[in-house]
């Protein structure tokens, strides 16, 4: 498409998809480079994911590559105070001396931006990232070892703590178990644990990068009690 249209001015895509749908190695890097081959800016959002949560500070080093501009934002103020930022390649951070960015109320917020360093020190300091994908890793294990046991999983997938379980009525033809996946949903939250869910049919696990094992290892207790409990009542 690059090719063909010629002029693109940037693509604009989040790292990984917060389904989640992991891209494999190479997928950015061919990316990157037809981008650079056709002058075009690629600009990554990683409000979802970035900061840490899956393992990197930011979702793209796992691709080892470096976007024109990265857009994060929600993790950024630590879960309690709303701030986002964009980040630019040194050579397009200018500002032209005829124009005018606009100044308005609640942006620049000095306390957001204490809350946002704070975070960034918790998250290097207390060493969440190898956390995060140690315990990601981990989870990911135990889902994959649930999936043998229940036919209504059809796929788990995930990077760091981003994890997501697909619902399926048939392994063969990956048709969307909706009604199911919304039973395990309310299932789970009688029993105490929260999860979104996500296109209909996949349940989204996104815990704080501070979880501990032991409550990982209850969320995934839970899980694995629903699940049974929505087969054993579709098998009655």
């Amino acid at each position: 498409m690059l090719e063909r249209e010629g002029d693109v001015a940037a693509v604009v895509s989040e790292t990984v998809r917060t389904t989640p749908f992991v891209p494999p190695p190479a997928y950015w890097q061919i990316l990157r480079e037809a981008c650079d081959r056709h002058g075009t800016l690629l600009i990554l959002d990683e409000i979802p994911h970035g900061l840490g949560r899956t393992g990197r500070f930011f979702t793209f080093q796992h691709y080892d590559i470096v976007p024109d501009l990265v857009v994060i934002g929600k993790g950024l103020g630590g879960g309690v105070f709303p701030l986002a930022a964009l980040i630019a390649r040194a050579d397009l951070n200018e500002v032209m001396a005829d124009r005018a960015l606009g100044h308005f109320t609640h942006e620049k917020n000095p306390v957001a931006c204490a809350a946002a360093l704070a975070t960034i020190g918790v998250i290097e300091d207390e060493g969440l990232m190898p956390h995060a994908a140690e315990l990601g890793a981990y989870a990911l294990g135990r889902m994959q070892a649930m999936m043998e046991r229940h036919p209504l999983i059809g796929d788990v997938r995930g990077l760091g703590l981003l994890m997501g379980m697909e619902l399926v009525t048939d392994r063969a033809t990956m048709a969307r178990a909706t009604d199911a996946a919304e039973r395990v949903m309310y299932a789970a939250l009688r029993r105490g644990l929260n999860v979104k869910l996500t296109q209909g049919n996949i349940l989204l696990l996104t815990p704080a990068l501070t979880i501990t094992r032991a409550q990982m290892d209850e969320a995934l207790a839970i899980l694995d009690e629903s699940l049974a409990e929505v087969e054993a009542d579709r098998s009655a």
